[in-house]
């Protein structure tokens, strides 16, 4: 008896994945609820375990192709039969599946190929690539039921260089490169996340009246209170004290005096947030995934320091929930760990408001109308100038500073 390997629900507003890569082959023995192949999804990759041990029987979805929720991605053999050999099960799996022969069939083929009217409802993946591209689909000849366009035909006419009709700008279409450098050019899909990485910072830039406000910080006092409990406080948290948690207290201490700092537009009406989800940038070998500590003004320093530390173990391993990047208010980016000095963040959107985090460096400063060495970082506050005014924004930042100048108020709540 054969158990159907399907792709999972992959969470809200994601309808389609990219079959990453599988671990393991036709013919091959699996374990219950061992990883069986990954999913690559606009937000998240992720992995789909088998939902009972056996052989695997046949892999119906390659590496490369994309697939639906619920989409069969082959099937596991309880007993191996059918899959008693290796290569005799790849040939298996290889072989055209019944329901594909009409596609491949010769009549198919020279059948020419329909382009439907414009109007015609379209698929979520067609309808996207129009927009992302400008090739309009009705003028693309579909392949589709009813000579309907799919998402292939969409693909095939953008790497074409097709062109949507005026007004739509045409599809950009890369100067092919001269012999010499082509022979040493590497060219590599880009994956779901990266695409929509692309997609959401060029649309936010595309939306909101971005403009960016900057401040510095002098850390003397939160990094002395850091170097004075961080033994102390990891002993008794099982977790190290970073600077990330007096930001994010800070941030939150501003954002209530500052509402519009979290809130989003909505069409013709401003949403203000009552609550805090402040959403940090974390950087993995795949792309910058955004997880959200949830009712931060709830948790103490501690708190959020065992939730971002979790958060940056699970995201480098590739484990986030895609539940866990959603939802955010705020946000905070840390370029710091990278040796940024300064930098202008883009806007989560549809957030209104993004803090820069930056390089701590010691430089001359007047103190008291003496010139004394003291460790700065610049802040920049990138915000939606459509929601938040100047003064707000340049008032956010002061009071972020104030907080962090003066850890005591944190604990006040002043």
């Amino acid at each position: 008896m054969a158990t159907d390997i399907r792709v999972p629900t992959l969470g809200e507003s994601v309808t389609e994945a990219t079959i990453g890569k599988w671990f393991k082959k036709p013919g091959e023995a699996v374990k219950a609820d061992e990883p069986l192949v990954e999913l690559e999804t606009d937000k998240v990759t992720l992995e789909v375990n088998a939902p009972a041990g056996g052989v695997l029987a046949e892999i119906s979805a390659k590496e490369g192709e994309t697939v639906g929720v619920g989409a069969l991605l082959g099937s596991i053999s309880a007993d191996g039969a059918g899959a008693g050999a290796t290569p005799v099960a790849a040939k298996a799996a290889e072989q055209p599946k019944p329901q594909d022969t009409p596609k491949a069939a010769p009549a198919t083929a020279a059948a020419p190929a329909k382009v439907l009217p414009a109007g015609t409802p379209q698929a979520p993946s067609v309808t996207r690539l129009a927009a992302e591209s400008g090739v309009e689909p009705s003028s693309v000849a579909g392949t589709g039921k009813d000579g309907r366009v799919t998402k292939g035909d969409m693909l095939a006419a953008i790497s074409t260089g097709a062109s949507a009709p005026a007004p739509a700008a045409p599809v950009q279409v890369r100067a092919p490169s001269a012999p010499d450098d082509a022979s040493r050019e590497e060219r590599v899909r880009m994956t779901k996340l990266r695409q929509t990485i692309a997609r959401r910072l060029k649309d936010a830039q595309n939306t909101a009246a971005m403009l960016t406000t900057f401040n510095e910080v002098d850390m003397t006092e939160v990094m002395a209170l850091r170097a004075r409990y961080k033994d102390v406080f990891e002993k008794k948290h099982g977790n190290k004290l970073g600077f990330m948690g007096f930001f994010v207290k800070a941030c939150v201490q501003a954002l209530k005096e500052l509402p519009a700092v979290n809130a989003e537009i909505d069409g013709t009406d401003l949403v203000y947030k009552n609550y805090y989800h402040v959403g940090i940038a974390v950087g993995t070998d795949k792309g910058l995934v955004v997880p959200v500590v949830r009712d931060a003004d709830q948790l103490s320093i501690s708190g959020i320091e065992k939730t971002i530390a979790d958060f940056g173990r699970r995201a480098r391993d590739g484990q986030l929930k895609i539940e866990e990047m959603q939802g955010g208010t705020f946000t905070i980016t840390n370029g710091g760990i990278y040796g940024s000095l300064m930098s202008t963040p883009i806007l989560n959107a549809p957030q209104s408001g993004i803090l820069g985090m930056h390089k701590i460096q010691e430089r001359p400063m007047v103190v008291g109308g003496k010139i004394e060495i003291r460790p700065m970082m610049y802040l920049a506050l990138s915000y939606d100038h459509r929601i938040v005014d100047g003064k707000e924004a340049v008032t956010f930042l002061v009071r972020v500073k104030e907080a962090l100048e003066d850890p005591a108020r944190l604990v006040l709540d002043l």
